[in-house]
């Protein structure tokens, strides 16, 4: 069980055409489980390079990733796929449905070739019922809207029940109330699972709702304060 993520001195530049770019700059910062977050800065400012080496999708160039202070920059790839399964879901401005697949087969991809102790379809449809889509279940992607491809995805998310939800712009290609009927969903989901919710967004109005508010600009943790969490 994955409760607490921390990362102390982190940075991480970018290099190409002989031209080095820092995404991150020296960033010490820590989340603990059930917490839930919004990021928030101008393009450019580092958001998406924080949430990708929170989640391990991204290695810092320099600094320490720790989770449960345990240090996990010498774990192999496989080791660090399992983390990424078991403790982490991953929710994208874009919902990387697959066209051919109905709502429930997408739900199910994370758990293509693992080995799991639960029934994965009775798992899919619970998720995609408490999303709200149990009559869609066998809808493809074409047949759902905006908003209802996003909840197959946060559904997708859920299907491992992991501690933590990272959501890079989940609501940027949904019009604002569908966008905030998401967040309501995540708002849910971390109230009542007790997941942490680690939310990037360009949105003031839904960053000041979470718990906590983290501000960056140019790779830099500028601001880091308390949100209204209503």
């Amino acid at each position: 069980m994955l409760k607490n993520i921390s990362l102390n001195k982190v940075s991480k530049d970018y290099h190409g055409d002989g031209v080095e770019t820092k995404a991150l700059c020296d960033i010490t910062i820590s989340f603990e489980k059930g917490e839930f977050i919004s990021i928030m800065g101008p393009s450019g400012s580092g958001k998406s390079t924080l949430l990708s080496i929170i989640g391990t999708l991204d290695n810092p160039s320099n600094g320490q990733v720790l989770f449960d202070n345990y240090l996990i920059s010498n774990l192999r790839s496989d080791d660090l796929a399992d983390i990424r399964f078991k403790d982490i879901g991953f929710v994208f401005q874009q919902f990387h449905l697959l066209p051919t697949l109905t709502a429930l087969e997408n739900v199910l991809i994370p758990l293509f070739k693992r080995k799991i102790s639960f029934n994965k379809m009775d798992r899919a449809k619970e998720l995609l019922n408490h999303v709200g889509l149990g009559d869609k279940i066998n809808s493809f992607p074409s047949q759902l809207s905006g908003g209802q491809q996003q909840r197959v995805a946060i559904a997708r998310a859920l299907i491992a029940d992991p501690d933590w939800i990272l959501a890079d712009e989940p609501t940027g290609n949904l019009d604002t109330e569908t966008g905030n009927k998401i967040f309501e969903l995540l708002l849910h989901l971390n109230k009542t699972k007790k997941c942490g919710v680690i939310l990037v967004t360009h949105d003031p109005m839904l960053a000041e709702r979470t718990g906590r508010v983290i501000e960056m600009k140019d790779g830099y943790v500028i601001k880091d304060r308390e949100g209204c969490n209503i």
